[in-house]
């Protein structure tokens, strides 16, 4: 792997299983084009930065380009050491040939198209054509993606229930199997998440743009029932889509629509208590959910050697305590949140420390 720079990801891990899930993971969205195109160099640039910086968690999807994102990470982790590497992709859609599409939903994907399948049989072709793309036969974690009413609407309890009566089992069945480690649900709502708890066992749930800085009361129920279950949290989505990137202010864009003026004032405000005491949003908050015992890692979503740099050093920064007591004393704070200790300060992680030592 070579030496890890001294801005490297963290060290501390957290076990899932047989897995330990680093605190940083690298959100490969964005190197399928998720909404901004990124050139095969920059995207090669952008992981070979995050494995030299000793990242070794990488999330993914089918849908992310259309395989686009897969075939790229594949590519780029491609001779690297397994066992030092965790990998999450997802199920729920297959990508289907298409000569008339010329893209689709922000995606620069020419010939091709997702199509929702919740299906046994389609959970199966759906990680048989994922270890193509990655070049691998093995996945870490496997997470069923983007059930909920929030992305089906009227269909959402015919989705549901072919959720539970054949995509979960046959995840579990794959799992048993030694295809993957773990299993779980890759969601931007609560909602989908309790009423699949009782009936399923998972091991984790990734939860996008929910448990932040900027809001916790969206996420409120199932972060006590992961704890309760001892079902662990991948927080995806930590920036808010972009409204909480920037150093200098707030963004325009709120769940990557543009914000409201009651959720851009909340932002604002924010941002001028970090500013008072010289702390970068960023950081607080890519440290703030890492606190609250349910999280194991927090996933932020890179497409540059740029942004992976910023995102180390963020996760790295010393945060004056009385940062978090301003924000819960003007009121930001949800009332179950959990604030982060006084005396937290993430540490590079050791050279050559793989995931799974």
């Amino acid at each position: 792997m070579g030496a890890v720079m001294a801005n490297s990801a963290p060290r501390r891990t957290s076990s899932v299983g047989t897995l330990s899930l680093p605190l940083l993971g690298f959100g490969c969205a964005p190197i399928g084009n998720l909404y901004e195109p990124v050139s095969d160099d920059n995207a090669q640039a952008a992981l070979s930065e995050a494995v030299r910086r000793g990242i070794r968690y990488f999330d993914t999807a089918p849908f992310y380009g259309y395989g686009l994102s897969e075939t790229r990470l594949g590519r780029a982790l491609n001779g690297l050491p397994r066992h030092e590497l965790l990998i999450s992709t997802k199920v729920g859609r297959c990508i289907v040939a298409d000569a008339e599409t010329q893209g689709n939903d922000g995606f620069a994907v020419v010939g091709h198209r997702a199509v929702f399948d919740y299906s046994r049989d389609g959970i199966v072709r759906s990680i048989e054509a994922s270890l193509d793309r990655l070049a691998l036969d093995h996945i870490d974690v496997l997470l069923l993606h983007d059930v909920g009413k929030l992305t089906h609407g009227e269909r959402h309890s015919e989705i549901l229930r072919q959720a539970l009566d054949e995509a979960l089992p046959a995840m579990a069945g794959l799992k048993a199997a030694g295809v993957i480690d773990a299993i779980g649900l890759g969601v931007n709502e609560q909602s989908v998440c309790l009423e699949i708890m009782p009936h399923f066992d998972l091991d984790l749930i990734m939860l996008a743009g929910r448990y932040t800085l900027l809001e916790q009361q969206a996420s409120a129920e199932v972060m006590a029932e992961s704890l309760r279950r001892g079902v662990k949290v991948i927080v995806a989505g930590p920036y808010n889509s972009g409204l909480l990137a920037d150093e200098k202010g707030p963004g325009d864009t709120y769940d990557y629509r543009p914000v409201a003026p009651s959720t851009l004032d909340r932002a604002r405000s924010i941002y001028e208590i970090c500013a008072s005491e010289g702390v970068d949003v960023g950081a607080a908050a890519l440290q703030f959910p890492l606190a609250h015992p349910a999280v194991v890692t927090v996933l932020c979503g890179l497409r540059s050697r740029l942004e992976v740099e910023i995102a180390t050093r963020r996760l790295m920064a010393s945060i004056p305590a009385r940062v978090w007591t301003k924000l819960q004393a003007a009121g930001l704070f949800d009332t179950g949140a959990v604030i982060p200790r006084p005396d937290t300060r993430y540490r590079p992680r050791a050279v050559g420390q793989g995931l799974n030592p």
